[in-house]
């Protein structure tokens, strides 16, 4: 029968007494089975880091909004750090601002999880998506 219609003979339970068998198309069939798999599968979610320093230009700013940007679309929650050296730290304002700047460009695909804080050099902020 399956060879007049064209297609397979499949069998689709083997443990079963007696074994169950279909005709259908067994490319469309494995097609399918490999679509479910992949539907089933959970998105873990990771911390990614984007780093910038107080004297990063506006462009390469955006450059670095734009892949935090790919990392919450990707449901992962992205860690925001401003590393300070030498007589940088002198001048905590300069990197505060360029952390808001890039927290107000991603506020409208992400909410802030953690707020500015200092740990010794680094100032970060944490952002996970919407």
């Amino acid at each position: 029968m399956a060879r007049e219609a064209g297609l397979d003979l499949v069998e689709v339970a083997p443990n079963e007494r007696p074994p169950v068998c279909k005709i259908l198309d067994y490319g469309k069939f494995r097609y399918e089975q490999s679509r479910k798999a992949n539907r089933s599968k959970v998105h873990q979610q990771k911390l990614k880091e984007v780093r910038v320093r107080p004297k990063t230009g506006d462009h390469d700013v955006e450059v670095k909004v734009n892949a935090a940007r790919k990392f919450l679309e990707n449901k992962d929650k992205v860690l925001i750090l401003v590393q300070f050296r030498g007589r940088e730290m002198q001048h905590l304002q300069e990197g505060k601002k360029v952390l808001d700047m890039v927290l107000e460009r991603l506020s409208d695909i992400a909410k802030v999880e953690r707020g500015a804080s200092m740990e010794g050099k680094r100032m970060s902020a944490m952002l996970a998506p919407k």
